[in-house]
C-alpha cells in the first residue's frame, strides 16, 4: 500500500521544491527497503529520503523523522493513507490563518478494501477506525478532541517545544498515549488547533479489521492509552486496571 501513499504525495498540487518526503522504515521484516529504494530510483521527485529506525514503535519512527526534517511544517501520515492532491496546499493555508496555530488536521475518509458489514458502518465508521468527517468546514479551537497522527500537521518549532510524540504503539500493544499526549502538550503551550475539512486523506480499511476480535483489541489498547493520559495528568493518582486481548 505504501506505493499508493507515496504516489499521492508525489502528485500533490503543492510545489515540489517546497516540500520533502521522508519514509521511515520502522524495522520492517519484509521487502519494504527494496520496494522503497526502487521507487526512489524511478521517481522524478527531487526531495525524497529513506531512513531506517531500528527501535520498534511508531513514536520512535515519527520522532526520528522529525529530527531529520528540514521543513518548517511537519506532516505525519501512515502507509495505508492516500492523500487528496490538494492536502498540503490546504494545510499550508490553514497555518496562515493565525500565527498561534500549532496543529492542523482534517478529514479522514474510509476506502473499504471489501464490502463492509452493516454493523461496522453503524457503530465504527468513526474514531475507532481513525476516521473523521465533521459537519463544520473550518474550526479553530484551543483543543480538538480527535487529532489523529495519520493526518496531522505541526509546526516544527512547536513539535520540539512539546518534546514530540509520547511513547505509544510498540510491538503490537499500546504502551503510552502517542498523539493524544503530544496534543495535550501543544495545548498546554497555548497553541491553537485547526480542523479544515479540505485537508483530506483517505484511509484504506483492510478486511482483517472487519471483526469483533479487532475491535476488542482496539478497545483494550485505547483503555491502556487513556490510563497513561490520566496518570500523566494526575501523577499522584495511580490507576490500577486489567485488560484482556482476544
Amino acid at each position: 500500500l505504501i506505493l499508493k501513499t507515496l504516489d499521492s504525495f508525489v502528485n500533490q498540487k503543492f510545489k515540489q521544491d517546497d516540500f520533502e518526503i521522508i519514509i521511515c522504515d520502522n524495522n520492517s521484516k519484509d521487502d519494504t527497503s527494496e520496494v522503497i529504494k526502487k521507487y526512489i530510483l524511478k521517481s522524478s521527485f527531487p526531495n525524497i529520503k529513506y531512513i531506517f529506525e531500528i527501535k520498534q514503535g511508531v513514536h520512535y519512527a515519527r520522532n526520528t523523522s522529525a529530527k531529520l526534517a528540514l521543513g518548517e511544517i511537519l506532516y505525519f501520515t501512515d502507509d495505508d493513507m492516500i492523500a487528496d492532491h490538494k492536502l498540503l496546499d490546504e494545510i499550508y493555508k490553514s497555518f496562515l490563518f493565525d500565527p498561534r496555530v500549532g496543529c492542523v488536521t482534517g478529514s479522514v475518509i474510509p476506502l473499504w478494501e471489501k464490502p463492509v458489514p452493516k454493523w461496522i458502518l453503524k457503530n465504527f465508521n468513526n474514531q475507532y477506525l481513525s476516521l473523521l468527517k465533521l459537519d463544520e468546514e473550518f474550526i479553530v479551537s484551543k483543543s480538538l478532541k480527535f487529532v489523529y497522527s495519520c493526518n496531522q500537521a505541526i509546526k516544527r518549532d512547536v513539535f520540539f517545544k512539546a518534546e514530540g510524540f509520547n511513547p505509544e504503539y510498540t510491538f503490537g500493544k499500546y504502551k503510552g498515549d502517542g498523539e493524544t499526549g503530544l496534543n495535550i502538550k501543544i495545548q498546554k503551550l497555548n497553541y491553537l488547533f485547526v480542523y479544515n475539512n479540505k485537508c483530506l486523506t483517505n484511509h484504506i480499511i483492510p478486511k482483517y479489521r472487519y471483526s469483533v476480535k479487532y475491535f476488542s483489541n482496539r478497545f483494550a489498547n485505547n483503555a491502556i492509552a487513556n490510563n497513561y493520559t490520566r496518570i500523566r495528568l494526575n501523577k499522584t493518582n495511580r490507576i490500577k486496571s486489567s485488560f484482556f486481548y482476544l
